[in-house]
């Protein structure tokens, strides 16, 4: 009988902590710290839009050793932008050295390019908004004395004088677009006009 009445006690006291513990268990996790929310995402800073602007790649056009890249310029700065003219552009090469290219205003004699050769217009760029230039050149490569002269990348600034920027050319699929100038060593540089 004590025995009995023994494990009754001990059911009894198990049975007892067990539906005391439950609450308080409940009431204490509930009690316990949420989990940090995270910091909010950082706003657009001048790291990831140092010059104001950015580049791509949004044509490209090649016939005949003739070759034309349309760039647009995004404004990703948070003030308007106004373009007047044409962008200063200095042809890179692989390790980014500048090579010897001369680099003109309209289509420079290179062929006749109305677009290229339109009359240059103020153009006002708001935060977000584009703005389309383009280049202009022959892959002709006559003399073998030399090798040809291929630019990998670009430095670019929305006019001279201005902050700029290095620029490698991907494009639309996603591949490397050279500026293989061969032996020409000229290129023609579009004035600015709004993006279409």
């Amino acid at each position: 009988m004590n025995a009995r009445s023994g494990n009754f006690l001990l059911r009894a006291t198990i049975g007892d902590v067990s539906r005391l513990l439950f609450p308080l268990l409940f009431v204490v996790s509930a009690c316990t710290a949420a989990p940090p929310v995270p910091p909010p995402s950082p706003s657009p800073s001048a790291d990831s839009c140092p010059t104001g602007v950015e580049y791509a790649v949004t044509g490209e056009e090649a016939a005949s050793g003739l070759r034309v890249l349309t760039l647009e310029l995004t404004n990703c700065g948070t003030e308007p932008l106004t373009l007047d003219g044409y962008p200063a552009v200095t042809v890179l090469d692989a390790e980014r050295q500048p090579l010897p290219v001369a680099v003109g205003h309209g289509s420079s004699g290179i062929s006749a390019v109305e677009a290229f050769d339109a009359e240059p217009r103020p153009v006002t760029v708001a935060p977000g908004g584009s703005a389309v230039t383009g280049l202009l050149w022959r892959n002709t490569y006559t003399d073998t004395s030399a090798p040809p002269v291929v630019g990998e990348h670009l430095e670019l600034a929305v006019a001279p004088g201005e902050p700029t920027q290095v620029f490698t050319p991907i494009g639309e699929r996603g591949d490397p677009v050279t500026i293989d100038l061969g032996g020409t060593g000229k290129l023609g540089v579009r004035p600015w006009t709004a993006a279409p």
